[in-house]
């Protein structure tokens, strides 16, 4: 095959060679994963992809080769391979590939002057046919809400691209009141706030004569948009934040890939992994995704998904505190940050002081919630030391299985305030995100974290936030932080949460004590 192809994800997915059609296979299944490979653009674990279009009653792995058997056949060429998979991840290598959608979108974002009327033109035409139709009902609920999301983006689109060709100072006026229209009838109010705005002549659609003796229909008004619900309007925000944020990897000197993500502009601020991150699921939080765009604002913020979980290797030796410093490291030094504040949340407070120690020069600042400084194993109880290798064993037994009552272990304690709604995804985001063995290595290791002859040797400014009734972590151990780093500030905050929840107060007066920190200190 040609290693030039053309793909059209409006209307029914197309792909064309040299411009003649190429068949796709008869499977749905097959199609819709194609398709959300190429439209996501980003690598995908295989069991995600197993849990988003096969059922469990299956034999999704099976399944899932089987399908990208066959869309090699579709897409690779003979000397480039685009359907690019290794043991853990599965992307759609697009170079050299045209993407109707991801073009588009890509002008509508970058283009400083009036695009061409002819290329408008174009668009509009492409917009009218619904994105990935037909394949509705292909995977899972996670993949109906991804689809909504990403069809709502479409119509948002076609109405900005309305909405130019019908003020384009090159349109002729008969063509501007089609577009008017047009416009109108996609976006009403955005048309009237047009007209109050600039009521040049040229901009409104002809005055008609009104029918004699036909009395005006309520209908004929225009209706109000109907307002999203939560659910949609949290798909919606997932889909735009997937496709801002830039995913990379980098290699630990053990040859384990890390990887990161980096969303926003401005300054960087950078966030040590805690327990269990994925650098796609996270966006979907009602924990972490309100909280990471509040940071996203006015900074270039940086994630990445530690050994062991989210899109970074699992197949690891090494799961242990240095081999955690050591994929922060990778990460700062592959994105070449020279000077930058860093979070810590949980383990990855301890995580963030020893990169601190090792590297003052580098960090500008640490914000510390909810952390410690040793583990477990060194300042537990006997009878809660024995309690916590229990816990181990349920985890490696019970982690992966359909029984979310092994996770609510942690659900519970780290969040005793969320809703049941909140908790529930909580237990299968922590499914999803590692291996049963690893969550047991990962508690294991965090049980023999020790950096308290560290905090002495700080030298960054320092913030510590801590909630009073956290009954995952103690109050005092975040206190023992704060007294351990010279000049550390310390906040408690008025919450059970070890996890801070955005919709409790604490959240706020949590968020607005990191800006007013950073701002103190001009960072």
């Amino acid at each position: 095959m040609p290693e030039t192809l053309e793909i059209s994800l409006f209307g029914e997915l197309r792909v064309a060679s040299q411009g003649q059609p190429v068949a796709l296979p008869a499977s749905k299944k097959a199609r819709a994963l194609l398709a959300f490979l190429i439209a996501t653009g980003r690598p995908h674990r295989r069991e995600r992809l197993c849990e988003l279009f096969w059922d469990l009653p299956d034999d999704p792995k099976a399944a899932l080769r089987w399908s990208l058997s066959k869309l090699r056949k579709v897409v690779d060429g003979q000397d480039h391979p685009r359907i690019v998979a290794d043991r853990e991840r599965v992307y759609f290598d697009a170079d050299g590939v045209e993407v109707d959608f991801r073009e588009m979108h890509t002008r509508l974002r970058r283009h400083t002057g009036p695009i061409p009327v002819e290329e408008l033109e174009q668009m509009a035409h492409r917009l009218e046919m619904v994105f990935l139709d037909g394949l509705d009902g292909s995977g899972d609920d996670s993949f109906e809400s991804w689809l909504t999301a990403e069809r709502e983006d479409s119509r948002a689109a076609r109405v900005a691209v309305l909405q130019q060709l019908a003020t384009h100072p090159d349109m002729p006026p008969i063509q501007t009141q089609k577009w008017m229209r047009l416009w109108e009838e996609e976006d009403p109010f955005g048309v009237e706030a047009h007209r109050r705005a600039s009521p040049e002549p040229e901009a409104k659609p002809v005055a008609t004569p009104e029918p004699v003796a036909a009395p005006v229909s309520e209908l004929s008004a225009p209706v109000a948009p109907v307002p999203a619900s939560k659910e949609e309007r949290v798909a919606r925000s997932r889909a735009r934040a997937l496709r801002a944020q830039r995913i990379g990897f980098c290699d630990v000197p053990d040859g384990t890939k890390i990887a990161y993500a980096t969303i926003g502009e401005g300054p960087p601020l950078l966030k040590a992994a805690n327990w269990l991150n994925h650098l796609e699921f996270d966006w979907n939080s009602p924990i972490w995704g309100k909280s990471f765009a509040e940071i996203a604002r006015n900074r270039t913020f940086i994630r990445y998904d530690e050994r062991g979980c989210g899109l970074s290797d699992w197949e690891v030796d090494d799961l242990s505190f240095d081999a955690f410093v050591e994929d922060l490291e990778a990460v700062a030094d592959k994105l070449e940050l020279e000077r930058f504040p860093l979070l810590g949340i949980s383990q990855g407070a301890a995580v963030s002081i020893e990169y601190a120690v090792r590297h003052p020069e580098r960090v500008s600042a640490l914000i510390l919630l909810g952390g410690y400084a040793a583990g477990w194993r060194y300042l537990a109880t006997p009878d809660e030391q024995a309690r916590r290798e229990t816990v181990l064993t349920l985890t490696e037994l019970g982690w992966g299985t359909d029984n979310p009552a092994y996770r609510h272990i942690f659900s519970q304690t780290f969040m005793p305030d969320a809703s049941a709604e909140d908790l529930a995804w909580f237990d299968e985001f922590q499914r999803q995100t590692t291996s049963p063995k690893n969550a047991a290595r990962f508690q294991d290791a965090f049980g023999y974290i020790d950096v308290r002859h560290r905090l002495a040797e700080v030298k960054a400014p320092t913030i510590v936030l801590h909630s009073k009734h956290d009954q995952r972590i103690p109050l005092e151990l975040g206190r023992d932080l704060a007294t351990g780093i010279p000049d550390a500030q310390f906040i408690p905050l008025e919450s059970r949460n070890h996890i801070l929840i955005d919709s409790e107060p604490a959240w706020k007066d949590c968020v607005e004590a990191i800006g007013q920190f950073l701002l103190e200190k001009n960072i």
